[in-house]
Parts: C-alpha cells; structure tokens; sequence
C-alpha cells in the first residue's frame, strides 16, 4: 500500500449524525437566528456539543486513519491492494457508526464539517454553532493523527492524494456525489421530522453508506467525503497537494443534498417545530 491516500492504503470519512436538528424553535425564525447570539458560544450545552464532536471525531480518525497505518505495515508499504481497500471501507464504516452514535444525544452527531454545513444550509444549525463544530472536527482529526504518529514510532499518517489518472476535476465530481449521497442519507434517517422508527438505524445507514463511498471512490481519489479527515493527516504529513478538493467537493455535495431535501422531500409543510432540547 503506498503512502499517499488513495484508498486501498484506507481513509474516508464521514460521519453525520443521529440528530442534525434544529437549534431554532422553528424554521420560520431562521432569519432571526441563523446566525446564532455571540452568548452561545458559553452556553454548556454548545460547549458540550462542540466536545462530543471533537471526541467523536478522534475515535472515528483514530480508527480509520489507524488501519490504513496498520495495513501498510503489514504489507511493508507495498501498493494498494482489493484487499487494503475492503480494509478502509470496513474500518470507516465500522468506526464511524459508532463515533456518529457516540455523539447523536450531544451534539446531533455530525463527525462531518461537511454534514455540519449540509445541517445549516437546511436552517437546522446557527452559523456561530458551525464554526465551533468545525474547528472541534478539525482539532479532533489532528489530535487522532498526533496520537497514530507517535503511538506507532513515527509512522505516516498519509493525506489524500489522487491517483495517476485521475484529475483534480474528476476528484472533485466524486467527492461531490459521494458526499451528496452521504448528507442525502444523513436527511433521511436523522433530519426528516417524519423519520420514525428509521432514526435508530441512523449511525448504521451512514457508517455503511460511507463505507460503500470508499469501496466506489477509494481507488481514486481515497473517498473522504470529510474535510476533517483529510484535514488531520495532511496537517500532520505536511502534504497539501489538491487538499483544497477535499474541502469544495464535500460542501458542495452537501449544500447540493441539504437543498434537495429540505425542499422537494420535507417542503414547506414538513418542518414541525422542535424544542432545543431535541437537538
């Protein structure tokens, strides 16, 4: 498995959320409070957010990255395999399952910027609680690749990277439909008021839609589908080649998804109203 990510070597990410859900009343105040009050920031229970996300996002980054780490010892850095590929599907699906469950009651479960930024662009989420979600997303994945480098004597935590053949133009559409998909996902099972009994298997859906992604993507550009995990490996390698794909692409995506359903498949009588403490 080489060193760069393309994933048969492992990465992907993603993560999302067993309740992305609104942090105003209804949304019909959006307009009033989509920004957020400064005073939120202080509030315990966006303190309490923003820690579950970084905490969430270690576990899942710590897992997923992990493998790839492990799979390229085992194999001495050879090249990427069908077999290393199953491996950083299997352990992203797995980790992220459970680091999205992990989160859901605090935080809404998003291990995502990009399903943060999905969230708000459906008026589920003031701006301000975006800004503290990402830079505890961020943090969380570079505390996860510290922690791989040293816990294993130095090896390479390897960033993202797209394979030969492969342009930044094909990149960037993959990573917007894997990641239209994922927040699509992420709607369906966690967002949409009429979800029922589907919510339970929320974190399940997104861990197995993910790892899918990166069975489907992997081999060309790592699928990440997740600013935060490309993030942390290329802050820790120091490699930021195309890194700016793996920002576009998700936001994208999400934005694309977040539209798509909060306007065709929930509408304007969808929306019920949810007390804060729902989120």
């Amino acid at each position: 498995m080489h060193h760069s990510h393309t994933r048969g070597s492992s990465h992907s990410s993603n993560h999302a959320s067993d309740k992305v859900l609104p942090d105003t009343e209804t949304t019909g105040s959006l307009a009033v409070n989509s920004v957020g009050n400064p005073g939120e920031a202080s509030q315990p229970d966006v303190i309490r957010a923003a820690f579950a996300e970084f905490f969430s996002m270690l576990i899942f980054v710590f897992a997923g990255e992990g493998s790839g780490m492990a799979y390229n010892k085992l194999t001495d850095n050879g090249p990427a395999t069908p077999a290393g590929l199953i491996v950083a599907s299997l352990s992203h699906a797995f980790s992220l399952s459970v680091a999205v469950s992990v989160g859901a009651n605090i935080s809404g479960g998003h291990v995502n910027p990009a399903v943060t930024f999905g969230a708000f662009i459906g008026g589920n989420i003031t701006l301000l609680r975006v800004i503290l979600y990402w830079i505890a997303q961020l943090l969380g994945s570079v505390a996860a690749c510290l922690l791989l480098k040293y816990a294993t004597g130095g090896l390479e935590t390897a960033a993202f990277s797209l394979s030969s053949g492969v342009s930044v133009w094909n990149a960037l559409l993959l990573e917007i439909v894997m990641t239209f998909g994922l927040v699509l996902t992420v709607y369906a099972t966690a967002v949409d008021p009429k979800k029922g009994n589907v919510g339970v298997v929320a974190p399940i859906a997104i861990g197995f839609l993910v790892g899918a992604n990166i069975l489907a993507g992997g081999a060309f550009d790592g699928a990440s589908m997740n600013p935060a995990v490309s993030f942390g490996p290329t802050v820790v390698s120091g490699s930021w080649d195309h890194h700016w794909v793996y920002w576009f692409g998700p936001l994208i995506g999400a934005g694309i998804a977040a539209v798509v359903y909060d306007n065709i498949f929930i509408g304007d009588d969808g929306h019920e109203a949810l007390v804060h403490s729902d989120f």
